[in-house]
């Protein structure tokens, strides 16, 4: 039987699910504890497991679920979450082998310096194997210069970082408006969140100043394999489209290779809930070595087990070798973790 280490999915700890319906007052766990109502597999370990037991040797490495910590409140409060929310996380890893292989931190980083000094906590101290972030933090670009040196320590560190797509309704689809409508804020907001992140990232210099960082970019690195050629030769035209009086709209940091290139430095998932044609789309973009297995659970209609049933059988379709297949269940995870990864 093939091992299966799923790279990205989520959970909620229950001493911090607890703490953080204590929340009364802040509008996304007021949305966050309607999902859980409906969602009982992300507290509720007997349930999980139960799912789980469908995939033999099948394990988990578990982040917490959204929203981030930074909506809970003041940097303090966001910082505390974390906090809390690194523990349970090892808590259950360590308690848990058998289903749970690893976890990635979570960080507030309306405070970097708090940021940093908690991912050195979680590693270190709680053997935390990457960070899960977000496409923005609150609103702000994270080639802010601000972040700096969380980049620099993330790098140092050699871990996994987990890139999650993070807005809602208030992000309006027209200027005209006041809210997305339909959910257009979850079905594309959220990919161009994601790539809108992966090109700041490129152009701002993050990967040329620190290329051991290894990012996952969710949903199969989203937008960039399906638009390559825009990515590719139309970014290779990069000021061509700008007036001159914006000059700066368009001078990042000095690169020295084409956009495209840095863009296939991202690692890319598996999270594309049943859209084979796509996840073929990846892999030939990022190539098999650069993508991990990974399902989004417990999101699915099934409330659990639906997404990793189809993030398996999305694999086992594709027309990869016995070694890509391996590599991409178990075997790119764990080159990138090494000793980290338990098991």
């Amino acid at each position: 039987m093939t091992e299966k280490l799923d790279a990205f999915c989520h959970i909620l700890p229950r001493d911090y699910a607890e703490r953080l319906f204590a929340l009364d007052d802040v509008p996304a766990v007021a949305n966050l504890r309607k999902r859980i109502m409906e969602i009982p597999s992300l507290v509720d370990l007997d349930v999980r497991f139960r799912q789980l037991d469908e995939f033999p040797d099948y394990r988990q490495i578990i982040n917490l679920a959204a929203p981030p910590v930074e909506d809970f409140g003041s940097p303090e409060t966001s910082a505390e979450f974390a906090r809390i929310g690194n523990d349970g996380l090892a808590a259950l890893v360590a308690k848990y082998p058998d289903r749970f292989a690893g976890f990635c931190a979570a960080v507030s980083l309306s405070d970097v310096d708090s940021a940093v000094a908690e991912l050195d906590r979680a590693v270190h101290q709680l053997g935390a194997v990457g960070v899960q972030i977000y496409t923005h933090v609150q609103g702000h670009p994270l080639d802010e210069d601000r972040f700096e040196p969380f980049w620099q320590r993330a790098a140092e560190l050699d871990l996994l970082v987990q890139v999650h797509p993070c807005r809602n309704s208030s992000w309006a689809d027209y200027p005209s408006e006041q809210r997305s409508k339909y959910e257009i804020w979850w079905t594309f907001g959220w990919e161009y969140d994601l790539s809108a992140f992966m090109a700041r990232i490129v152009f701002s210099g993050v990967l040329e100043r620190y290329p051991r960082l290894k990012f996952l970019i969710h949903h199969g690195g989203s937008m960039v394999p399906h638009f390559s050629g825009r990515v590719g030769p139309g970014w290779d035209q990069l000021g061509s489209r700008t007036p001159a009086h914006q000059k700066e709209d368009v001078t990042g940091y000095p690169l020295t290779k084409r956009p495209l290139d840095y863009f296939k430095m991202f690692y890319a998932d598996t999270a594309l809930f049943g859209a084979t044609h796509a996840l073929r789309c990846a892999l030939e973009f990022f190539g098999p070595e650069r993508v991990l297995f990974g399902s989004d659970s417990p999101y699915d209609p099934e409330k659990g087990p639906g997404y990793i049933r189809s993030a398996i059988a999305n694999v086992e379709e594709l027309d990869l070798t016995a070694e890509e297949r391996a590599a991409v269940y178990s075997g790119n995870v764990r080159r990138l973790l090494g000793a980290r990864l338990g098991g």
